[in-house]
């Protein structure tokens, strides 16, 4: 413990003088540095572990904002997560340098200023850390890319297109899947290297009516490439199409995954079908684990797009769902006309909920057992601009009749829902995905 303690101590006062060094840090020096600034910064940063790896190793997040503690009505979560695959390492670097930059430029520049009295970030520089511990330094090849089983992390989470009911859920996945139960996430991406490009949801498909023209498409199609488009034309390069040698032209810098290459069991679909968080998967260096001398230039063309993306949180139409008795319902369904989801959103334990929208009008319903059945007409204006969706609280009538006003959830949303504490339960199989969809989509045309 002295020893541990000395190290932080040392870290402090050369952190003071130096800032944070453009190298790769190690396990120790990482979680060193994120208590350093926990430390330094305890009014606007919380660390927290939201478990271990399989060698035993901390998956430490750092929360920043003006509550960073706890959740407050009307302030949208978001979160970074960085090293999925071990063996690529910019995202963890850049995440570790986004950290410091906004600790370091609160309430001397205003846009991290507002973003941070906005929102609640949740930074996971490495979800990996075993598989950086074991990765070589090249720019294509795979050591390190697993976990210490010589899992790929990206192809375990549950996948709503396929069964993989079999499959032993990772460690660091669990820890991943029981964090997205305890914060209502609202807009996400995960950072990845051995491309540069913008990729969103769906990364996978059973060949039903999500698959056109080759690419498997979401409800949420229109913001998902919107939210694209931000990172990429923010970004110095990503926009320029192909940014790395004997790899797909990628138009925009943007791609959905699905279209570039079928992903069974990936993070950012999971977080979209059963934690209603949209996230993308953002590709952000043609090598996976560059010269340290190019870290400096990776992070300047990367930290005005880490930043606009964070400001997208803001998209859209935010609120307070309240029943009869003038008390939040949770777990109302909270649906917009014409966006038939998986999985219905649906109001979070405070009675919120967040629709990320551009800018139109839009039809919404609410649905709640023992309630009528609410429809309101909205007109969204942009609100990254303003830091803020358009808020706007729905109050529920108690229904004339004694059953519950509400739409059946699929199978499918109510055996692996973001509710559930059982990380392997079972999936329905294709062709009763398939009927199930079908399903809902009658109930709700």
């Amino acid at each position: 413990m002295f020893v541990f303690t000395l190290c932080l101590f040392l870290w402090s006062w050369l952190s003071s003088i130096h800032g944070l060094e453009f190298r790769y840090h190690n396990s120790m020096e990482m979680e060193l540095y994120l208590k350093d600034i926990n430390r330094r910064f305890p009014d606007i940063t919380h660390l927290h572990s939201i478990g271990q790896s399989v060698e035993g190793r901390e998956l430490w997040v750092l929360i920043l904002g003006q509550h960073p503690r706890e959740h407050r009505t009307g302030i949208p979560e978001f979160k970074y997560v960085g090293n999925m695959h071990g063996n690529e390492v910019v995202g963890r670097v850049l995440l570790l340098q986004l950290i410091d930059y906004l600790t370091s430029h609160y309430q001397s520049d205003l846009l991290v200023t507002r973003l941070l009295n906005s929102s609640r970030v949740h930074i996971l520089p490495s979800m990996n850390p075993d598989g950086f511990e074991s990765s070589a330094r090249d720019c294509m090849y795979t050591v390190g890319r697993y976990n210490k089983n010589g899992v790929d992390l990206n192809r375990n989470f549950p996948d709503a297109f396929e069964s993989n009911t079999d499959r032993e859920r990772e460690t660091e996945v669990t820890a991943v899947m029981d964090w997205l139960k305890t914060e209502s996430f609202v807009l996400s991406a995960n950072l990845h290297g051995g491309a540069v490009v913008a990729s969103y949801p769906y990364d996978n498909s059973n060949g039903g009516s999500e698959l056109q023209r080759g690419q498997s498409i979401s409800p949420d199609d229109d913001v998902f490439i919107h939210l694209a488009k931000t990172y990429s034309y923010s970004h110095s390069e990503m926009h320029n199409r192909n940014n790395c040698q004997d790899l797909q032209d990628f138009t925009q810098g943007i791609t959905n995954g699905y279209y570039w290459y079928p992903l069974p069991g990936g993070m950012q679909d999971y977080n979209y079908v059963w934690a209603q968080c949209l996230e993308l998967t953002l590709e952000i260096s043609c090598c996976k684990y560059p010269p340290e001398a190019e870290l400096p230039g990776l992070w300047e063309a990367n930290k005005p797009a880490l930043l606009a993306y964070m400001q997208q949180v803001h998209l859209g139409v935010k609120g307070v769902v309240t029943d009869s008795y003038g008390k939040p319902a949770q777990n109302a369904v909270v649906q917009v006309v014409g966006r038939n989801n998986l999985c219905p959103f649906r109001t979070d334990r405070n009675g919120e909920y967040y629709r990320l929208l551009l800018p139109g009008n839009y039809t919404i319903t609410v649905t709640y057992p023992g309630h009528k059945a609410l429809s309101q007409t909205v007109q969204i204006p942009y609100g990254p601009d303003a830091f803020s969706a358009l808020t706007r609280n729905l109050f529920l009538q108690k229904s004339d009749y004694s059953a519950s006003a509400t739409t059946p959830l699929p199978l499918l949303c109510t055996t692996l829902g973001h509710t559930e504490s059982n990380s392997d339960t079972l999936l329905p199989g294709v062709f009763t995905t398939l009927l199930l969809l079908l399903i809902q989509r009658l109930l709700l045309s």
